[in-house]
């Protein structure tokens, strides 16, 4: 099973980052979790906790790892502890830049899937 923690669901993806999800299983979309502007050490380490063992609860082969960022690395740092390898969708940022009328510059991304990397 491939679990997809993050607030990109699988549905979204291209057809190239669903097949490579599938190699390692069904996917599962497991929203990230939301964490608020004034929360501390403490919440974040709580919030991590009740994350990962929901998510082990589940028995993934696999876990795509992808949010706020101390939230994220506790939450890699608590499954690789537990010898759940995660990943992380690498894409290449390819942005269109167009002058509007008024002067002001619009920028367009679009993002091409490029493949999983592990966190080490």
């Amino acid at each position: 099973m491939f679990i997809n923690c993050s607030n990109h669901k699988s549905d979204l993806w291209g057809e190239d980052q669903k097949r490579a999800a599938e190699r390692y299983g069904d996917i599962v979309d497991f929203p990230f979790p939301n964490v608020v502007v004034s929360a501390e050490a403490g919440d974040i380490a709580n919030l991590a906790a009740q994350t990962v063992q929901n998510i082990l609860q589940k028995q993934p082969d696999v876990v795509m790892c992808q949010g706020e960022y101390t939230l994220t690395y506790a939450i890699v740092k608590a499954l690789r502890e537990k010898q759940i390898p995660v990943v992380a969708a690498c894409t290449e940022r390819k942005v269109i830049e167009k002058q509007l009328e008024d002067g002001s510059v619009q920028k367009v991304s679009r993002f091409q899937f490029a493949g999983f990397r592990q966190y080490v």
